[in-house]
């Protein structure tokens, strides 16, 4: 070996100058020395990669960047000796797995992932329970103060695979030791979560009753389990109040359930807060209280017990005062059985029957009448009822100041009579073919309808008016032959004096010349029956003209 060659032994330098050379800038080893001489095996590098001129073994100040080999050393792993992994110093092919430097103890229980439990930090493990929330079971409550090997039972010979995950898996012991209740003899579920939580053990954790079939309420949320399920008999199926409640319903006497026939649903009248006093709420069956009924004791309703009635009218009960009453006869009046007609819950009597209900409402003077003045003889079906005549034909017959019955008088009594007051009528004569004006209206009926006569068919006056008409002599009407129109003359205010103005509405016989030459009207109107034909030729003027008999055609003026 030449004094340019090197070797490395027991890592000492042996040459000085061999070691300047490399400083100045790296050696290559020839080929076949370094295979024989160097610890790395048959790898080129410079020495200067790990090593300083400080010192050879100063491997932390070395340029080498682990890092760089996609394995960086992290805290515990900065501190190990190269040749710790490296075994023999030979650097190639170096596995980066756990388990190749660390002894797997799990027996590949726990995978070959060390880091799911240990860290580069410190290889105990630093916080367990944080580690354990990422496996199917995280530890809660108090768990995460139980050992490791309280559940992992192999864990003294590191076994952790196949430890069970549910309650009874650790718990079984004690489900079996717990006597009150007997889980085992009650045939309990094997889900502990059901009664008990991880934050203790205790019974008191509390089972769930709202979950089931029957939640707890009331008086029986401070019941001991064993009030209900007696015997340990914790399979009970039933959700109603009798099978806990038979000797309370049988022992009952005011009222007796079991002679009543009572329904085994106590929640109609009792509740879960107590049991006592009952609260049975009438409104929930097809005969609600009201008024009255509200204050009646049940037994005045329900006689001998019986509290399966059917009946919803008011005569099951009130039989014998619907006989009672005389005015009106209820029962000779044939009155239905309906007696909230004329009678209310709130009180039987005074009764406040509505005949506005009826096909015949009362208004006016009806109301006051007493009910046997119309329903005689207690007859209040089948009356007539379409018009007054059926009521009040005594008085129809009676009345002689117009006679009634003479004069044919409608049956139809609203024409003149009114429910408010029978007396006096008011007949409206303006209904009529005739209306009554002027002095016509403060006549007596009689006065026209003589002899009881209303059905008159005539309209004009000289029917009434006959005899004033013949007794008028300045003019004769009879001799005159009038027209039997009296209204040409006269009005109906008054018949005399008579408001013909010849002067204003026919020829000016009261005024200028004329003034005083005549008294009787048949000076002029020399024609029987025609007041409209005049002669003035014949009266008084002698006429210039053989034919000329209208002088008042040409002279105007006179």
């Amino acid at each position: 070996m030449n004094r340019q060659a090197f070797c490395i032994r027991g890592g000492r330098l042996r040459l000085l100058p061999i070691l300047l050379s490399v400083l100045a800038g790296g050696f290559a080893l020839p080929a076949g020395a370094a295979a024989q001489t160097s610890p790395h095996g048959p790898i080129r590098f410079e020495c200067l990669t790990c090593h300083t001129p400080e010192s050879w073994t100063m491997r932390s100040n070395g340029s080498f960047k682990h890092e760089e080999t996609g394995f960086p050393l992290l805290q515990q792993h900065a501190n190990v000796r190269c040749a710790s992994c490296h075994n023999g110093l030979k650097f190639k092919k170096t596995t980066s797995g756990c388990i190749a430097c660390h002894t797997d103890v799990h027996k590949s229980e726990m995978g070959n992932n060390c880091l799911s439990c240990h860290s580069q930090q410190s290889w105990h493990i630093p916080d367990m329970l944080q580690r354990h929330q990422s496996t199917r079971f995280p530890l809660l409550g108090m768990h995460g103060m139980v050992a490791c090997q309280e559940c992992h039972a192999n864990a003294g010979r590191k076994q952790y695979a196949g430890t069970p995950t549910n309650c009874y898996g650790c718990h079984a012991e004690a489900f079996a030791a717990t006597s009150s209740p007997a889980h085992a003899a009650a045939g309990f579920s094997t889900d502990c979560s059901r009664c008990h939580q991880v934050t203790g053990m205790q019974w008191g954790g509390g089972f769930a009753h709202q979950s089931s079939r029957f939640p707890l309420t009331g008086a029986h949320t401070t019941l001991p389990c064993t009030q209900c399920h007696v015997n340990n008999n914790y399979q009970l199926h039933y959700t109603d109040c009798y099978a806990c409640h038979a000797i309370d319903f049988a022992t009952s006497a005011n009222l007796n359930h079991v002679e009543g026939n009572f329904s085994h649903t106590c929640d109609q009248c009792h509740g879960t807060a107590v049991w006592k006093p009952a609260t049975f709420s009438h409104s929930a069956t097809s005969f609600q209280l009201t008024g009255a009924h509200r204050t009646a004791t049940c037994t005045q309703c329900h006689v001998n017990g019986n509290y399966q009635l059917k009946y919803t009218d008011c005569y099951a009960c009130h039989g014998a005062e619907f006989a009672k009453p005389t005015n009106p006869n209820h029962v000779a009046g044939s009155f239905s059985h309906t007696c909230n007609s004329c009678h209310t819950t709130t009180v039987w009597t005074p009764s406040t029957f509505s005949h506005m209900t009826t096909a015949f409402p009362l208004v006016g003077a009806h109301q006051a009448v007493a009910c046997n003045q119309c329903h005689s003889s207690n007859v209040y079906k089948g009356l007539p009822h379409g018009s007054c005549w059926d009521c009040h034909s005594g008085t129809f017959n009676a009345t002689l100041n117009p006679n009634h019955a003479t004069g044919g008088f409608s049956h139809d009594c609203t024409i003149c009579h009114s429910q408010s007051a029978w007396q006096p009528a008011t007949f409206a004569h303006s209904s009529t073919k005739f209306p009554l004006t002027g002095a016509h209206i403060a006549l007596a009926c009689t006065q026209c309808h003589v002899n009881g006569n209303y059905t008159l068919s005539y309209q004009n006056c000289y029917q009434c008016h006959s005899s004033d008409y013949s007794a008028v002599a300045n003019p004769s009407h009879v001799s005159q032959l009038f027209p039997k129109d009296c209204t040409g003359c006269h009005s109906t205010s008054v018949w005399t004096p008579n408001t013909m103005k010849h002067d204003v509405a026919y020829f000016r016989i009261y005024s200028g010349k004329h003034r005083g030459r005549w008294t009787q009207c048949s000076q002029c109107h020399t024609s029987l029956g025609s007041l409209g034909a005049y002669n003035c030729t014949t009266a008084c003027h002698r006429s210039a003209h053989n034919n000329g008999q209208d002088c008042y055609s040409c002279h105007r003026n006179v």
